[in-house]
């Protein structure tokens, strides 16, 4: 009964004019299936699709791929793919298990271009929190062996052309203590690494999107709330001065008096159009 009624309830955030395909495979995570749920127009446009990829928040301990239908439904709604994802949690598996899913996802889309009329030169990502490092991360690093893991679809590149990074955490060693002490053995970032950040620098260093930047870089448009009290503001200062030394197209945009997670306001009318400025304009 309560599945049913969490069904219902994903359903009805859909427009009328959005299809749901609920938990597509998309390749594995160690030794187990990791399922995508995909959003689109009901009547496909003629020409291949722009594609937004949703990576949830949650400390990488928590979250539910459900919780890209509502944001990928407005997408969706104006023509664009949207596939919400899932990757492996804390508690599962360890960094770098987190970002490799994510790449894996990419990849999948880019061999299921053709059938699902989708333009796999025009792919990008976006994410809150825990799901805007990893967004954040995929962009930056692109092209980094080290970091695609084997989940499948290896000939595939997980490159995207956009990225949009919801408050998320950058440099792990930086972040102090607020709400939580990022610092303890059992921060969410700690269990992400499998150790005390301060103890484990190198590894912390490969999980900071700051580490990969290079000219190269897709667009990326930041937002951070300037009364976050879970990730510090300079987070996305500091990835945006990196971004921007590269020579990146890159903007930072605060929200006045909004804490972690943005409450009230529309916060996804920027994002949108971002993607329409940097994803369809090689229709224009």
């Amino acid at each position: 009964m309560k599945t049913l009624l969490a069904l219902v309830l994903i359903l009805a955030q859909a427009p009328p004019d959005v299809d749901i395909v609920r938990d597509v495979e998309f390749g594995k995570g160690g030794e187990r299936a990791l399922k995508m749920h995909l959003v689109k127009p009901k009547t496909p446009p003629k020409e291949p699709m722009p594609v937004v990829v949703y990576i949830y928040g949650g400390g990488w301990k928590a979250g539910s791929r459900d919780a890209g239908i509502r944001p990928l439904s407005r997408l969706a709604a104006k023509g664009y793919f949207g596939a919400s994802i899932e990757y492996r949690l804390s508690q599962e598996a360890k960094f770098p298990a987190q970002i490799e899913d994510c790449k894996c996802a990419i990849r999948f889309l880019r061999a299921k271009s053709k059938e699902y009329g989708i333009d796999p030169d025009r792919i990008g990502v976006w994410g809150p929190s825990a799901g805007g490092h990893l967004a954040a991360l995929v962009g930056t690093s692109g092209g980094v062996k080290e970091l695609e893991g084997a989940g499948g679809w290896a000939d595939q590149s997980s490159r995207v052309q956009a990225v949009a990074d919801w408050f998320g955490p950058t440099d792990f060693l930086k972040m102090g203590q607020n709400k939580i002490d990022h610092d303890a053995a059992n921060s969410p970032e700690s269990q992400l690494i499998g150790g005390a950040i301060q103890e484990n620098k190198e590894k912390v260093a490969k999980a900071n999107p700051i580490t990969y930047v290079t000219k190269d870089d897709p667009p990326f448009l930041i937002m951070h709330g300037d009364k976050d009290d879970l990730v510090p503001l300079s987070q996305s200062e500091m990835l945006l001065e990196a971004l921007q030394k590269a020579g990146v197209d890159s903007k930072l945009t605060v929200l006045k008096d909004q804490g972690h997670g943005f409450r009230g306001g529309n916060p996804e009318e920027p994002v949108e159009a971002f993607f329409d400025r940097v994803l369809r304009r090689a229709t224009k």
